[in-house]
């Protein structure tokens, strides 16, 4: 086998939890694969790019400040709160930076060192253990297909992981299909809201303003989603909603984990981090803070060789982070029971009144 087609960790997907990983293995072979290509028309993820105060406590652990490239207008300090099913609305004040999810992804990108090889605009098609232990990783790249060797693999590549579906493919973690569409922004009154409705989704959608576009998304069940999203924006059109013409439209599954045995995070020289592993809020769907402290968590797990205190090292080193998001699931109820809901929302508990 070459030398050089022999790396110690091969990492599939560079979203937050793969180029945090990939900038915190300083003295290890490196390879990353992504798919982004960061043209127009090659980052498609519905995000409705809002840096949450968990992500930026993260970023300030590390160390890092934002650059002011990556903000957008406006900077948003409430949300808006609505039930359709009560007609209630309610404003919450929030810390987000509302920020440009691409220009977030590649910035951090950036940051990767120089010796790790960053491959993008590639497909990952095939993975596979040999029997001597190594893992061959198949991708393709203009047409065609390269196939590299590595002691370690890491699926930091999202919701529908191929790391994950490829070597657990009996594992299951619960999820949705995200739909997100761009509009020119005709409101008089930029806004961000969260929108509860039941009678198309049990998890919830979101609307932002971001540099003179609206963006209206949301999560829902698989089973007929695109129809219960259109019938969702004719809803909120009674509510001043303001769509037009689409200007883009983006759609992929996320996860939203029910119960602590639906983290995956991996074993026998194969990791899961980020979304992957199903680190994500339930509540919140909010993945960025948990996706960058999972990639240190396993950074400061990886030895010098594979072996299985690795993967024991990285379980406690996440307890805490399961355990975090664990908890949240004991929220949902006051986010998504309808009378629970209601109760908050009639309440005004932590709400703020607005003065026009």
């Amino acid at each position: 086998m070459p030398k050089d087609s022999l790396f110690d960790v091969v990492i599939v997907g560079l979203g937050p939890a793969g180029s945090t990983l990939a900038r915190l293995l300083p003295g290890k072979k490196v390879l990353c694969l992504d798919k982004k290509t960061f043209q127009p028309g090659g980052f498609a993820k519905p995000c409705g790019g809002l840096l949450a105060p968990d992500a930026q406590k993260t970023l300030a652990r590390f160390d890092l400040t934002l650059p002011k490239s990556i903000l957008v207008d406006p900077q948003l300090f409430a949300v808006r709160t609505l039930d359709l099913a009560t007609g209630l609305c309610r404003h919450y004040q929030r810390f987000y930076v509302n920020m440009d999810r691409q220009q977030f992804d590649r910035w951090l990108m950036s940051l990767i060192p120089a010796h790790v090889q960053v491959q993008t605009g590639v497909q990952v098609v095939r993975l596979e253990r040999r029997p001597d232990g190594l893992f061959c990783v198949s991708y393709t790249r203009d047409g065609q297909t390269h196939t590299v060797c590595a002691k370690r693999v890491v699926g930091a590549d999202g919701a529908d992981s191929i790391v994950r579906r490829t070597f657990f493919p009996h594992h299951k973690i619960r999820s949705y299909v995200a739909l997100q569409q761009w509009f020119k922004e005709t409101h008089k009154s930029p806004f961000y809201s969260c929108i509860f409705d039941p009678a198309q989704t049990d998890c919830y959608s979101w609307s932002v303003s971001k540099d003179g576009y609206f963006i209206f998304g949301g999560a829902y069940p698989a089973a007929n989603c695109r129809e219960r999203f259109e019938a969702q924006k004719r809803a909120l059109e009674n509510y001043g909603f303001k769509f037009g013409e689409v200007y883009k439209t983006e759609a992929c599954r996320v996860l939203r984990p029910a119960g602590w045995r639906e983290f995956c995070l991996g074993q026998d020289g194969v990791f899961l981090i980020g979304e992957a592993a199903g680190f994500i809020s339930p509540s919140s769907l909010e993945g960025l803070s948990s996706a960058m402290l999972s990639a240190l968590r396993l950074a400061f797990a990886m030895g010098e060789n594979p072996s299985p205190k690795e993967h024991r090292r990285y379980a406690r080193a996440t307890f805490l982070l399961r355990l975090k998001l664990w908890f949240k699931l004991l929220k949902c109820p006051f986010m998504y029971w309808p009378l629970l809901r209601k109760w908050v929302m009639k309440s005004g508990l932590e709400s703020i009144s607005i003065i026009r």
